[in-house]
């Protein structure tokens, strides 16, 4: 992915700000400071964030990346090695079960774990500040000008926001345009709960129309995950508070009401969580990725939603926008349209993928449910199925070939 030095010019705009430290946020501060800039990551969050869900890498653009990252082997020691993903009736009866390749990729990982590993990886280079948050940016010819909620303010010659779904830093420099939040219908939930259902590097899920609920096996721990999707009814909108966890708790409550399963046991634990999140499963579509020199990454700039690979996009992108970054030494209008260019169409087709999320995850009606079923049952007898499972799980994440840049340590100040 790296060839010899050809370029020792300096850097320019060497100090850049990163809003966010989930996984976006620490695999850019990585490569920036593999190039010479100077990182720093602002995250609301008092600590890192522990637990959460599984998140998956797959095919060759995601595991050389992460392999050059120096991480791709600790993230195997840490891997769920999921086996597979089972549907089951009302009475916990199997009666339809996925390859573990569609659900976990080549490797997956609790969200928490990954976190870990990340800023591991970079809290040498990068300085972080945990439990603050961006309140204001401001840019001329000097930078950008940036106050937070608790920090001093400070001049910063770029800002990045990889602050998710609900970006504040896209909400500041961007706020001028229509909200580039697109609801694909859908809502997800997700909480730690303690692991009392037998599973064995597996997961279970329950589906009635409009709503499916699943328990995930946490491996390295001794709990389990709980995860619910679900419509909003008749195919509406739910108004909710994203800051209102008990708002948020009552919502989804209701929306499984009189479900069965093993619904009602995971429910009743729901309080309990500490590590409980709720939202709409949405895409975020702007026809620009930058504005002066701000500019955003992963979900911020272009969420996909459930099975766009999203997290694999995450970090592709942070090789590429640092590594424009260096090539063009710092000249942040020409990177900011070269790392757009090179990744528009990957990202493309990751949120078109993403849009059929909803007919699988939470399928509307019992017709809908059982050809769901039987198409997982038949699956492994399509010939040929090793290559077809290969193909459904790779094939939007292989859809890019990484361009090469300078070797890093050149650019080493």
């Amino acid at each position: 992915m790296t060839k010899s030095a050809t370029d020792n010019r300096t850097l320019q705009n060497r100090r850049i700000l990163i809003s966010g430290a989930s996984v976006a946020g620490p695999s850019l501060a990585w490569w920036l400071g593999r190039h010479g800039f100077r990182p720093t990551v602002v995250e609301r969050a008092p600590r890192l964030r522990g637990g959460g869900y599984a998140v998956d890498f797959r095919g060759a653009a995601h595991l050389s990346v992460l392999a050059t990252m120096g991480i791709l082997d600790r993230i195997r020691e840490r891997q769920t090695h999921l086996s597979a993903t089972t549907y089951v009736d009302a009475d916990g009866h199997r009666v339809a079960s996925m390859p573990a390749g569609i659900f976990a990729g080549d490797v997956e990982i609790l969200r928490g774990d990954l976190g870990r590993i990340l800023y591991e990886a970079t809290r040498d280079s990068t300085e972080y500040l945990f439990g603050d948050s961006i309140t204001g940016l401001h840019q001329d010819a000097g930078g950008v000008h940036v106050t937070f909620r608790r920090a001093a303010p400070q001049t910063f010659d770029l800002v990045i926001g990889a602050d998710g779904l609900h970006s504040v830093v896209r909400e500041l420099a961007f706020g001028d345009r229509p909200d580039p939040v697109r609801d694909l219908g859908l809502y997800v939930s997700i909480f730690g709960v303690p692991d009392r259902y037998g599973l064995d590097h597996e997961g279970l899920l329950y589906s009635v129309p409009g709503r499916t609920a699943a328990i995930f096996s946490a491996p390295g721990t001794d709990g389990a995950v709980a995860q619910f999707f679900f419509t909003a009814p008749d195919g509406g909108r739910i108004e909710y508070d994203y800051h209102d966890t008990t708002q948020q708790q009552k919502i989804l409550a209701g929306a499984f009401e009189g479900v069965g399963w093993q619904v009602p046991d995971l429910l009743g634990q729901m309080p309990a969580a500490a590590d409980f999140y709720f939202d709409s499963v949405s895409q975020v579509r702007l026809d620009r990725w930058s504005s002066g020199r701000v500019a955003l990454i992963g979900d911020a700039g272009y969420a996909a939603g459930p099975g766009g690979n999203g997290t694999g996009t995450a970090v592709v992108a942070a090789y590429v926008l640092a590594g424009e970054l260096a090539a063009a030494s710092g000249d942040y209008r020409a990177a900011f349209t070269r790392y757009e260019h090179l990744l528009r169409g990957y990202v493309a087709r990751g949120q078109k993928q993403a849009l059929g999320g909803r007919d699988f995850l939470a399928p509307a009606t019992a017709k809908k449910i059982r050809q769901r079923d039987r198409f997982f049952r038949m699956l492994p007898y399509l010939p040929p199925a090793r290559s077809l499972i290969r193909h459904l799980s790779t094939r939007t994440a292989t859809a890019i070939k990484l361009p090469e840049y300078p070797n890093p340590a050149s650019h080493r100040a």
